[in-house]
């Protein structure tokens, strides 16, 4: 089960991930999404383990404090998506052009 973990400390590290969620089971990953220019932490990441033991943790953590900080803790949605690109052209002319507010 992938776990998405919210609102943590700017200084959490995957290794405090995985103390935090040990207790429960066995954490087959854990991970902090970092900024790809700066590389500083999102204040967000991923735990990956069983659906039993990753319930539990969900149930026994959302909502608790880690390292000064009210985290958040909920099963992840499906990886993201990548965003469609807009196509040149593809914008219609009448949404474009301003409205004639003299027709009938």
């Amino acid at each position: 089960m992938n776990i998405f973990v919210s609102s943590l400390n700017f200084r959490a590290r995957r290794e405090d991930l995985e103390k935090l969620f040990a207790p429960f089971g066995e954490v087959s990953s854990a991970r902090i999404i970092t900024d790809k220019v700066t590389h500083r932490s999102k204040g967000y990441g991923f735990v990956e383990m069983s659906e039993e033991e990753g319930m539990k943790a969900i149930e026994a953590l959302n909502g608790s404090e880690h390292m000064g900080r009210t985290i958040n803790v909920a099963v992840a949605t499906s990886e993201r998506t990548p965003r469609p690109q807009a196509e040149a052209g593809s914008q219609s002319e009448a949404a474009s052009e301003p409205e004639n507010s003299n027709a009938e």
